[in-house]
């Protein structure tokens, strides 16, 4: 055990010092009353019938209260110091990579064109279940999600804390940042706030179907930002190419038409990165499998010892001292 601040062990004579200073009390004090008459013809009390032991009692009742004000105040010293219990020394993983997920939350990822485990689904639902197995095997990275749609938002920053960021990802929705694609914002975001991790490895997945339709950049200048910053930029084209329309049995119609394939992988080679076609889930699980060995996950550790704070151990017990004699105080004065 250890104390976080043992300076407070400084304040333990503090009751002590100030008794000293402070003036005694006079045994002086009178009752001022206009005639002793009535005093005079007052019975006197017979004395109480009490032996040695009654004495020794009434004499041992101050030290008694003398005694649990010393424990009480020693107790609250040591919460104040903060002990603390230093459990053993665990190794972590970690990689020093940043990597950020920017997921595409517009009303087209609501279309129903893809598969998961042989049911139709639609994109994002593809998108946040593989995404989310993605950031599992991202164990030493830490890892932010980013949701745009006519506006981009960090939904979950940076953080170690990867169960987090799955649950992140299930709680997206279709319209949860707008309905148009803020494409070029997105991708400024991920590198304005991966910039204040300073020289660390820094990574964007970009998921969507669409091209810019809202926003205060293009995907292109916003590309160049992220060049500057040393932004990776790994981004995928969600959506089938072709599917059948109920209504016309004798044509197919290109679902993914809005999808803007040059602009993606030209942003993704501005930037070191890489761009891949996902028509299916399992298009999609490959591209994610592709970037854990493009961005291996680094196997260095570090060793922590993890702190219990113990200080309302005493401080819990001083204040049932001190609830216990104020108590009893108030059960012996309506006796």
């Amino acid at each position: 055990m250890s104390f976080a601040w043992p300076w407070m062990f400084l304040l333990l004579p503090l009751p002590w010092l100030v008794r000293g200073w402070l003036a005694p009390a006079t045994g002086d004090a009178a009752l001022r009353v206009p005639a002793l008459d009535d005093f005079a013809a007052a019975p006197v009390a017979a004395a109480p019938v009490s032996g040695a032991s009654r004495a020794a009692a009434d004499a041992g009742r101050p030290r008694a209260q003398l005694r649990l004000a010393v424990a009480v105040w020693l107790l609250l010293v040591v919460a104040a110091a903060r002990p603390q219990s230093i459990d053993d020394a665990t190794r972590l993983p970690v990689s020093g990579r940043d990597l950020m997920i920017a997921l595409d939350v517009s009303a087209s990822m609501a279309t129903a064109d893809l598969s998961l485990d042989a049911r139709p689904v639609d994109r994002l639902q593809v998108a946040r279940t593989l995404a989310a197995d993605f950031v599992a095997r991202r164990d030493g990275d830490r890892v932010g999600l980013i949701v745009f749609g006519s506006k981009a938002y960090v939904h979950t920053p940076l953080t170690y804390d990867l169960p987090a960021v799955r649950a992140a990802l299930a709680g997206t929705a279709v319209g949860l940042a707008g309905r148009e694609t803020a494409l070029g914002d997105a991708i400024a975001l991920a590198a304005t706030r991966l910039r204040e991790f300073g020289d660390s490895r820094k990574v964007l997945i970009l998921l969507t179907d669409g091209a810019n339709t809202a926003g205060q950049l293009t995907p292109s200048q916003a590309g160049w930002l992220a060049a500057r910053e040393g932004l990776r930029i790994h981004a995928v084209g969600l959506g089938a190419e072709r599917t059948h329309v109920a209504s016309d049995r004798a044509s197919d119609a290109d679902r993914s038409r809005d999808l803007d394939e040059d602009g993606l992988q030209a942003v993704a080679q501005q930037t070191g990165g890489s761009y891949h076609r996902a028509a299916h889930a399992a298009g999609l699980e490959a591209f994610l499998k592709l970037i854990d060995e493009i961005e291996p996950v680094a196997q260095g550790e570090v060793s922590v010892q993890p702190e219990r704070e113990l200080h309302p151990w005493p401080l819990g017990v001083a204040l049932g001292l001190v609830a216990g004699l104020a108590l009893r105080r108030t059960r012996k004065a309506s006796a």
